[in-house]
């Protein structure tokens, strides 16, 4: 890990101290024997040192060996265990799509945040359908404010229309 330390420090150094930087790591390539997630907790705590502010915890996607057993959320006890060890606020990823999901992995601790990929690309209003879902509120643009679902009149927030 000396490597990867080396480049942190050189980017740390460069970037202001009012600027967070952060690593994503892959906690785990799947393979008996390679790397695992205890070492990604020793790479962590090297990183805490040296002022890291996150870690988005992956894995995987780096050797035909590797046996991944996918599944809702498999990569999030990642974040949690890294999370746990250090006290660095980490990202949590990996089949991550219902509202409901992602609100439990924040609210019981498991991660501080939840990254999501294929779930945005397959629908890039997600956050919006996630805060209709869980009640929350998003900001839209004025021109947006008419596409409001009936159902969820404080979902863009106190929106007025002007008269025709």
């Amino acid at each position: 890990m000396r490597y990867p330390l080396e480049v942190f420090d050189a980017i740390r150094e460069v970037v202001p101290d009012n600027k967070p930087v952060g690593v994503k790591v892959s906690a785990t390539d799947w393979v008996e024997g390679g790397w695992d997630l205890e070492q990604t907790i020793e790479y962590a705590r090297e990183l805490k040192k040296r002022g890291v502010d996150w870690i988005d915890a992956s894995s995987g996607g780096v050797s035909p060996l590797q046996k991944i057993p996918l599944s809702p959320g498999y990569q999030v006890p990642f974040a949690a265990a890294i999370r746990k060890a250090t006290g660095v606020a980490t990202i949590a990823v990996g089949l991550i799509t219902e509202p409901k999901q992602a609100e439990e992995i924040v609210a019981s601790g498991k991660a501080d945040m939840v990254a999501l990929a294929r779930a945005m690309l397959y629908d890039p209003r997600w956050a919006w359908h996630a805060a209709a879902e869980l009640g929350g509120q998003v900001f839209a643009p004025p021109q947006y404010w008419r596409s409001q679902p009936s159902t969820q009149k404080e979902l863009f927030g106190k929106t007025t229309f002007g008269a025709r």
